[in-house]
């Protein structure tokens, strides 16, 4: 059994911690820190880490860095296997029912809520909607199979947004109900465990220096070649793995459609851009109490100094209480 708080009628809470924020900001450095301070397992919480193909262009931990604290979910999946939030809560819960401190690190938004407010439970489409919904997406495009879904689920998605009105169509047409029919069903919250939260939020500037000098770093590490090797299989374009940041861009280059300098950039904006669509969401998300969440307003790394100055007053935050 690993740490506890108490709640206020007396039952004893596992505790645990999210560390949360856009992409670049610095939330492995910490979670590793943390980690090695409290005894921490970390929990990858970001939708394309969970993937084995991409290891440079995702930015997944270090060979080194797992070493030094366990880490888990990490490179567990093929692109052939697209992961869900349904599966990765599954398999979080698992890791964190095993661990004494869980650390959950990542930036996809919908995992964490899921694991806190529960996710709907869809019955299985079929492979044969599956199909038909791929095909339909490859023929006419995510907008016209947009129009084709319930209009609750349609106010919920973008018509560009490929995947989720693929998803949506395929659930529609297993099932017979819209995706929103099934969300809007009970959900089974998270119970016996008490999470505190570190979001980190970063100026724009400086994000959008670390995108680029990280993306430099990356071409260093061969990331041209992992995008090569990936695309050489000629795997079906609506996997999720495919939408890595800079993965397209430098599709475009390899096609002879752009220069190397202009995929770069392209990828680097586009990222950036992302980046504004995560603080915004976790920004108005409530997944732990205000007592319970602490904002960072800077950029972490692996910086000595800087982790030194910051991590007494973060343990103290989130070490449970007695």
């Amino acid at each position: 059994m690993g740490a506890t708080d108490k709640t206020e009628t007396g039952f004893e809470q596992r505790s645990g911690l999210i560390i949360a924020g856009p992409t670049a900001s610095g939330k492995s450095a910490l979670a590793l820190a943390l980690a090695k301070a409290l005894g921490g397992t970390i929990i990858n919480a970001d939708a394309m880490q969970c993937y084995r193909e991409l290891h440079v262009l995702t930015a997944r931990p270090s060979a080194e860095d797992e070493i030094a604290a366990p880490h888990f979910l990490y490179g567990v999946r093929a692109a052939t296997e697209p992961a869900n939030a349904a599966w990765w809560r599954q398999a979080a819960l698992a890791v964190m029912q095993t661990s004494s401190f869980p650390i959950l690190c990542g930036g996809t938004g919908m995992y964490f809520s899921a694991l806190v407010n529960g996710i709907a439970d869809i019955p299985p489409p079929g492979e044969e909607a599956r199909t038909e919904a791929r095909r339909l997406l490859a023929e006419i495009g995510p907008e016209a199979l947009h129009a084709k879904l319930d209009k609750e689920t349609a106010a919920k998605l973008r018509p560009k947004d490929s995947q989720r009105v693929a998803r949506a169509y395929e659930v529609l047409l297993g099932t017979g109900r819209g995706m929103a029919y099934w969300q809007a069903r009970p959900t089974e919250k998270l119970e016996g465990w008490r999470l505190k939260m570190i979001l980190l939020e970063p100026p724009r500037p400086a994000l959008r220096e670390a995108i680029e000098t990280r993306f430099e770093a990356m071409m260093e590490h061969n990331a041209l070649e992992e995008a090569r090797a990936l695309l050489a299989q000629n795997l079906p374009p609506d996997l999720p793995l495919l939408r890595a940041h800079g993965l397209p861009e430098l599709a475009a280059y390899l096609r002879d459609e752009t220069s190397l300098e202009e995929a770069k950039a392209r990828a680097c904006l586009a990222t950036f851009q992302y980046t504004k669509r995560q603080m915004t969401w976790f920004r108005h998300q409530a997944l732990v109490s205000r007592t319970d969440m602490q904002i960072i307003h800077s950029r972490t790394s692996h910086d000595s100094k800087f982790l030194e100055r910051i991590l007494p007053n973060l343990r103290n935050f989130v070490k449970p209480h007695g």
